[in-house]
């Protein structure tokens, strides 16, 4: 009878096990991101550090686009007020791709144009365009690149989550992004990050 009641135990824990790890994001990318420390929207330090232990929303974008940037800008602002209405906390952080125009007072404006939250929006600059182009390329396999002579960046459109360690684990299409699979998403790596 003790014997059953082991196995009845442990058989009850495995399906528990399996019905946690069914919980988890569907297909993670799992690519590791470095730590970076720039400069934001209030010309201040930011960098993971400030994101450990959250769970975050990032993109590339720029504020002399004429393109692809405002339906991402308009999206994600979308996506933020949905996060906050389901009452998750997720940080979002929109690195630039032209940080010699994009300074940090430009990005305020720019992102106040908007009208998006800036308490849990964080616009980054502060590095050359080598450096964010080597960033974007390493850490989230995007394109940043600004051609001699134009005024425009040819850069990816996707939105990443990125888990409470830093990890990427989503890619969405940021000009069509699917909002309840996001904060589908993002409301499990909340819940992982609470631990």
């Amino acid at each position: 009878m003790r014997a059953q009641t082991y196995l009845l135990s442990l058989l009850l824990i495995g399906i528990l096990f399996l019905a946690a790890c069914g919980q988890g994001i569907d297909d993670p990318l799992n690519w590791e991101t470095e730590e970076f420390t720039f400069t934001d929207h209030n010309n201040e330090d930011f960098g993971s550090s400030d994101l450990e232990g959250k769970v975050w929303l990032a993109d590339f974008v720029f504020t002399n686009c004429t393109t692809v940037c405002l339906p991402m800008m308009a999206n994600m602002k979308g996506v933020q007020e949905e996060l906050q209405a389901q009452g998750l906390d997720v940080e979002i952080v929109s690195f630039s791709v032209d940080p010699t125009v994009d300074t940090p007072e430009t990005l305020k404006s720019y992102a106040e144009s908007y009208d998006v939250d800036l308490t849990s929006w964080h616009l980054l600059t502060g590095y050359s365009q080598e450096e964010i182009a080597d960033f974007a390329l390493e850490n989230f396999k995007a394109i940043a690149q600004k051609p001699q002579d134009d005024d425009q960046v040819i850069h990816g459109t996707s939105f990443y989550l990125i888990d409470h360690e830093g990890v990427i684990m989503k890619d969405y299409d940021g000009l069509n992004p699917p909002v309840e699979d996001i904060v589908r998403d993002a409301e499990i790596l909340v819940e992982e990050a609470k631990g």
